[in-house]
């Protein structure tokens, strides 16, 4: 059967751009050395041509590739579409250009020509500190040492002193960015297993996992890895335990950090992308809408950067974080109808980048295009995308998929599906209970959709408004207000009370607060 998602060769040359499918023949050319490198250009353009990856069938349209030669082949394209895109892209990426320069180096050092290697190393040096690329600088260290200790350079009187002052600040630098960014994802890797904290007993446990004691002692470092691993470590944790003013106040440092070494963009695209979604995640939990709109903005005209555009991984993520961003500016604003012409652009690039997304982002997704289609009314088509996550077997966000569950019963509630409720209560009290996600607003809202089954529209109003006002005083509560970020259950409650849009509710309060 074919298989797509299995295949890594197939996956890398689905990966390429046009540019680089054409350096790859080129490549391909100076160096061909007889009919197997025909073969493999052959089994290149086989496999270039296929939507999805068919074994069989490749043997049987291209009968001169054997089966018994398949295996080495393509073990040999492999190595040679990565052998081209690195001698393409090596301009792009300072790693690649370090990592060439070091190659020069050791080879000079192999031909005994020592000053010379010595001469390249010092470039080496000065190119790596002007990108911030700390192991780079111990590498080239590593070598300046054996080269002085097996030969006689007299390249400089102290320079043993020089050379064991410098390895051990290096060291000591890397043992520290090291233990930094550990932290930083052990509390990240804590979040996409969990949630926010659900309880006393998860806020205890992040606060174990969060050595204050090493952030604040790395407080007055100034290299730019150690800031932006301590930065990011503090955004977890507020993020984690909902803290969201901490968590934007080191948002903005992190972005910040980028801002005032603007060559770290291109060197660190990636932890650039992720600061610009996680300030934009901060302005939207802090509901602050005018910073919103001006990150959203910049952000969008970052996208158009060569440093995206003609990188395939930064292209996808900050699709991922993009449209992320463009979906929750229409919670905020209450414009839910609206952002349903968003849903069949994003779908098409997630079937696009299927291959290159993760499971997490994909329940990310549907559970925003299922609160979009229950905001805009449309609560069987909620339900649709709800059940794409119930059934979406995975060990990660045990809180998104219990909120899913219960979004989903509360979509059935709004269809009248009287038959499906005490069936679906149980089972969902019972997952929530186990995933131990139950807070006192789920206990509440549960018990409110048990009683509502034998009450009359008329006795239903005021029930509303009881358990409204059960629910608007935990709002402030840190290990309460978890539930409303993911359901806004108090806008709910108001649109059942004033019988109105849920989207008509949330678009008033966005209009009055910009006034």
């Amino acid at each position: 059967m074919p298989n797509r998602s299995t295949d890594t060769l197939f996956q890398l040359i689905q990966s390429l751009e046009t540019a680089e499918k054409r350096h790859f023949k080129l490549h391909m050319k100076s160096h061909a050395g007889g009919s197997g490198d025909l073969k493999v250009v052959q089994l290149f353009d086989a496999m270039d041509k296929m939507k999805q990856y068919d074994e069989e069938l490749l043997l049987k349209k291209h009968p001169g590739i054997q089966k018994t030669q398949l295996s080495n082949l393509k073990a040999r394209l492999y190595q040679e579409v990565l052998t081209s895109l690195r001698s393409l892209k090596k301009e792009e990426n300072i790693d690649l250009q370090l990592h060439e320069q070091l190659d020069f180096a050791r080879l000079l050092y192999n031909k005994g020509l020592y000053l010379q290697s010595l001469k390249i190393l010092d470039k080496i040096k000065e190119l790596a500190r002007t990108h911030q690329q700390v192991t780079y600088i111990l590498q080239v260290v590593f070598l300046e040492k054996k080269i002085e200790a097996l030969h006689i350079t007299r390249s400089m009187q102290d320079r043993a002193e020089k050379l064991s002052a410098e390895s051990a600040e290096i060291n000591s630098r890397l043992q520290l960015i090291g233990q930094l960014s550990d932290l930083s994802l052990l509390l990240y890797s804590w979040y996409i297993q969990h949630g926010h904290a659900r309880n006393e007993k998860d806020r205890e446990e992040v606060d174990k996992l969060f050595k204050q004691d090493l952030l604040e002692q790395v407080k007055s470092c100034d290299g730019f890895y150690e800031k932006l691993y301590r930065y990011q470590c503090y955004c977890w944790y507020g993020f984690i335990v909902q803290d969201f003013l901490l968590y934007y106040r080191y948002c903005q440092k992190w972005v910040d950090l980028f801002n005032q070494s603007p060559k770290m963009i291109e060197v660190e695209t990636a932890h650039y992308i992720k600061g610009m979604h996680n300030l934009l995640s901060a302005h939207f939990d802090l509901r602050n809408h005018k910073k919103f709109e001006e990150a959203i903005q910049q952000f969008e005209k970052f996208t158009h950067e060569p440093v995206v555009q003609e990188n395939h991984n930064n292209l996808i993520q900050t699709f991922l974080y993009l449209y992320t961003a463009k979906l929750n500016k229409h919670f905020m604003e209450g414009t839910f109808t609206k952002g349903l012409a968003l849903v069949p652009e994003i779908e098409a690039k997630l079937k696009e980048y299927e291959i290159y997304l993760d499971r997490h982002r994909i329940l990310v997704f549907y559970y925003k295009f299922a609160s979009l289609y229950f905001g805009s009314g449309d609560h069987e088509k909620s339900i649709d995308y709800l059940n794409k996550i119930i059934n979406l077997k995975v060990d990660l966000r045990t809180d998104l998929q219990c909120y899913a569950r219960l979004l989903h019963l509360i979509a059935h509630y709004e269809l009248g599906n009287f038959d499906l409720l005490e069936y679906l209560l149980k089972s969902v009290y019972r997952f929530m209970a186990k995933m131990e996600n139950l807070s006192t607003v789920e206990v509440e809202i549960f018990s409110f959709l048990k009683q509502s089954f034998k009450l009359t529209p008329r006795q239903l109003r005021p029930q509303f408004a009881l358990l409204l006002n059960k629910l608007r005083p935990l709002e402030k509560n840190s290990l309460e207000n978890r539930a409303f970020m993911y359901l806004d259950v108090i806008s709910w409650l108001e649109s059942k009370m004033e019988g109105k849009p849920v989207q008509e509710i949330i678009r008033k309060k966005y209009l009055d607060a910009q006034v």
